[in-house]
């Protein structure tokens, strides 16, 4: 992999992790998640007219995608609501790969290789290591745990929706910037509904927050995107899991979490796990 693409997809990385922490050290982190989500769909909203409409044949896939990320960055926020960043984030990230590989196993009876399974048995390790540290120091956080794996399934769902719709899109970056849009609405409509005046208020009042996360959340994936054109994508996909470390040092650097070594160790091994996986 050449070193500026190595760059690119690390800067991702940290881009992806940087718009967790900032929900997660949010006083409101539901609102500061609708927030960067219209924050990106804004910066999208701008780039649309100069890419091509994404086929009809997409737009089914579309519709559905903007609806299961209502729900993803629902549960992100809700996950941060009842966890930390260096609990909740390994969890929703690292469980993802895991769930995926077993339900093509089950479903679609496409098995991985060993290696594969290696991985699978990497990030369980990891993510049981993690629960067992919280819990032996009496700070198990179960309801951030049982969050952060409904994030991951979403997570499945969407990136196989948004696979087939990418594909039959004719342009990824236009099909990506519709998402953003199209998850945005309705995301800002059930809360100006819910409480107008509060989320009109506070968006008012924090609205470079959500227009630094929607930065984040567009680079991130745009960075990703272009590594992939560069590289193969395997390899991408995999460095892109250095996303997990980078959750942790900004936990710990900007949200003062305290980290033992056996969280550390947790850490490392589901970002191991996920590696494993991605470069089957």
């Amino acid at each position: 992999m050449p070193p500026d693409v190595m760059l690119a997809v690390l800067l991702g990385a940290l881009l992806h992790a940087s718009w967790n922490a900032l929900i997660r050290g949010s006083t409101d982190r539901t609102l500061d998640t609708v927030m960067v989500v219209a924050g990106a769909a804004v910066i999208a909203a701008v780039a649309l007219p100069f890419t091509p409409t994404p086929s009809a044949a997409s737009w089914p896939y579309l519709i559905a995608s903007g609806l299961i990320h209502v729900v993803y960055f629902m549960l992100v926020a809700l996950s941060y609501r009842h966890g930390e960043l260096s609990f909740a984030y390994p969890i929703m990230r690292g469980s993802a790969p895991v769930v995926s590989a077993i339900a093509a196993a089950l479903l679609l009876a496409e098995s991985p290789p060993t290696g594969g399974w290696l991985g699978v048995l990497l990030i369980s390790g990891g993510v049981m290591l993690l629960a067992g540290d919280s819990w032996r120091s009496g700070a198990f956080q179960g309801r951030a745990a049982i969050f952060a794996l409904a994030t991951a399934a979403s997570i499945v769902v969407y990136t196989l929706v948004d696979g087939v719709g990418a594909r039959l899109s004719g342009h990824a970056a236009a099909y990506t910037g519709w998402v953003f849009v199209l998850t945005a609405v309705p995301l800002v409509m059930i809360f100006l509904v819910r409480d107008g005046a509060s989320t009109r208020a506070y968006c008012r009042q924090h609205w470079r927050r959500g227009l630094f996360g929607g930065v984040c959340t567009l680079g991130a994936y745009g960075l990703a995107l272009w590594a992939m054109t560069r590289a193969p994508i395997a390899l991408v996909a995999a460095l892109r899991e250095t996303s997990v470390i980078f959750g942790a040092l900004l936990a710990v650097l900007l949200l003062g979490e305290r980290l033992s070594r056996t969280r550390w160790a947790a850490i490392a091994i589901v970002t191991a796990g996920a590696i494993a996986i991605k470069l089957v």
